[in-house]
């Protein structure tokens, strides 16, 4: 990892650190991101995308540890899903728990992602905590495929902008599965 990674990773980590919000990009698209555990942080999230806080973000963990601090009990199918998939996969669980109440779904379900790309995975190495992540957009508005599809509305909302400009040819939106304790599957978004 070169220097500038590594300091794009202190400087959004001082950010989160002291309860501000991120423009990152993530595995998948940019992503909007905060301490999962921070609710006034979460907050500032639904009200930069406009969005209500009925319809759940998702968080990303970079390892099991931080994904059983998330989850009492995840279903074993979760794990061959995690050890399978070809694509970048957010899976929904059941029973949250050590996250801000405003991320928790009604239904008490959580999306989760767990994630491999440097950036973020030091990132979240450095926060010991998972890190929220949403597409970079007003709510209903087309999820941004580039940094220069991001609104300047959305650019001047956050509190940093990483400065890591690596944008993907083709970048897409995770695959979404919804798992329940009691072992079934729904895949809600290909």
């Amino acid at each position: 990892m070169n220097s500038d990674t590594n300091q794009e990773i202190h400087n959004a980590y001082e950010v989160i650190k002291n309860g501000g919000i991120l423009l990152y990009p993530t595995d998948t698209v940019w992503g909007l991101g905060c301490d999962a555990t921070n609710a006034e942080a979460v907050a500032k999230i639904y009200q930069l995308k406009q969005r209500a806080e009925t319809k759940s973000m998702i968080v990303l963990v970079n390892g099991e540890r931080m994904l059983y601090n998330v989850f009492k009990d995840i279903p074993e199918v979760a794990w061959q899903i995690i050890d399978f998939a070809e694509n970048p996969t957010t899976l929904v669980l059941d029973q949250p728990r050590n996250v801000a109440a405003n991320l928790i779904a009604t239904d008490q379900t959580l999306g989760v992602r767990m994630i491999k790309e440097p950036f973020c995975f030091k990132l979240l190495e450095k926060m010991k905590k998972p890190l929220v992540s949403t597409s970079a957009n007003i709510s209903g508005q087309p999820t941004p495929k580039s940094f220069k599809e991001i609104s300047p509305e959305i650019i001047n909302g956050v509190d940093y902008v990483v400065n890591l400009q690596h944008d993907k040819v083709n970048a897409k939106p995770s695959t979404i599965i919804k798992l329940t304790k009691d072992s079934q599957v729904k895949v809600i978004r290909k």
